[in-house]
């Protein structure tokens, strides 16, 4: 089992590395640094609540599912967080490139991509043609959170899975 865990790490290691690294060129410094900015809880929360006060029909009803999915998703993170302190890449990997303010909290999972997920997947259940264009933007939030060198793919991917599950939970339970 050891084989299986030190061999996974090794690839996570090296996809971290090359996203980290390899991909880096200044606009996508720029591009990274401010669509990273969508999975944090001041636009999530203001991107939710606006559409559960403000929205039509449909929008109205998928920003609720989108408040309640994003409260539900963070339950989960909170306690991974707690119970599996993973240090973030750039205190563990030499030579990682980090950025304006690196975080010291644990890694394990990404909260960022746990919320663009939480409010993505009710919008897209709301408007499938919306859903298309969110679906891509929300994945490049999980790709900021490697590049930025803050998480691993790991992290991103279970985040990943936290917020569309919890999201299509809700939905669920709404229809």
């Amino acid at each position: 089992m050891n084989r299986i865990v030190s061999w996974l790490q090794q690839h996570e290691n090296r996809l971290f590395l090359w996203i980290n690294k390899r991909m880096r060129r200044t606009y996508l410094d720029r591009f990274f640094n401010l669509i990273t900015h969508l999975g944090g809880a001041t636009f999530t929360i203001i991107a939710a609540l606006s559409l559960s006060l403000f929205g039509q029909n449909s929008y109205r009803l998928a920003g609720l599912q989108s408040c309640i999915a994003l409260a539900a998703s963070h339950v989960p993170v909170a306690l991974f967080k707690k119970n599996y302190p993973r240090l973030r890449p750039y205190l563990v990997l030499k030579d990682t490139n980090t950025y304006n303010n690196p975080l010291t909290d644990h890694s394990f999972p990404s909260g960022h991509t746990t919320a663009i997920f939480s409010i993505t997947i009710p919008l897209f259940y709301a408007n499938a043609w919306l859903g298309m264009i969110l679906l891509p933007i929300a994945s490049l939030v999980g790709i900021s959170r490697m590049y930025l060198g803050l998480h691993y793919p790991s992290d991103c991917l279970v985040g990943c899975i936290i917020g569309t599950a919890a999201a299509f939970g809700v939905v669920v339970l709404f229809t």
